[in-house]
């Protein structure tokens, strides 16, 4: 059972058993050249998944091979970026509930069902992992992360003044979301933008948007496919063109 204070989408509580899941929760996993690292994340999501698909960015580092010798199904995405790969996801899967993590080694398996109850409990259509609550390694390590933070943080306090929430993270990949609303709202971004839409998306249709945390891990290899500099002003853009729309609620006939 999951506690919410539903005025302001902050989750008050957890209990529910650590190593179990739902049977519809479906975790989907982006990787692009992770084949040092995806296969202890299929491994992992499938201990709290009833499956894994792996939306592959065309990796030329036996990425989907790994992944498939780990237990995952692996889906060819787009090519245009993360966004265009979870939109892709939608279209693949069709169980309700759906879980996004990176292949990188960022994010704990463990907190797939933390992620996935309020869903599955009918408390909130999205849950994102907050790293401001639960703990981060990587936000502030070098001076483009540290960008990221302030960002983050700007972004969130905008979001919470425009929709009267009191999210602490908006940004972070590892998420859990009602297939149904997702598909409602039109996502429309190719890159990592698609995470602060699918935010802003889901509270001007109403939907509800809570935050539990979750711990963000430095990644296992590589280096990550967030290009800081270049992508920021999209981020700021797309946060601006949101806040000046007006809420229409959407009603998800289920």
């Amino acid at each position: 059972m999951v506690l919410y204070d539903g005025s302001n989408g902050v989750a008050l509580g957890v209990n529910r058993v650590e190593g179990t899941t739902e049977p519809a929760t479906v975790t989907v996993i982006l990787a692009k050249n992770e084949a040092f690292s995806v296969g202890e994340a299929v491994a992992g999501a499938l201990r709290y998944s009833s499956r894994v698909v792996v939306m592959d960015g065309h990796s030329s580092d036996g990425t989907v091979a790994v992944a498939r010798d780990a237990g995952a199904e692996v889906v060819a995405d787009p090519g245009k970026g993360k966004g265009a790969a979870i939109r892709a996801s939608l279209n693949v899967v069709t169980e309700p509930v759906m879980v996004f993590m990176d292949a990188d080694g960022s994010h704990d398996p463990a907190d797939i069902p933390r992620l996935a109850a309020p869903i599955h409990d009918g408390a909130a259509d999205l849950c994102v992992g907050s790293r401001f609550t639960g703990g981060s390694e990587e936000l502030s390590l070098t001076l483009g992360q540290l960008v990221r933070t302030i960002g983050n943080i700007a972004m969130n306090v905008a979001i919470n003044e425009r929709w009267k929430v009191q999210l602490t993270d908006t940004l972070n990949g590892f998420r859990a979301v009602r297939r149904a609303a997702a598909l409602a709202v039109g996502l429309r971004a190719d890159i990592h933008t698609i995470e602060q839409e699918m935010v802003m998306k889901m509270l001007l249709a109403g939907f509800r948007v809570v935050n539990v945390p979750t711990h963000e891990y430095p990644r296992r290899h590589g280096e990550s496919h967030i290009r800081i500099w270049r992508q920021w002003p999209r981020f700021v853009g797309n946060v601006a063109a949101h806040l000046m729309r007006r809420t229409r609620p959407i009603r998800l006939d289920e």
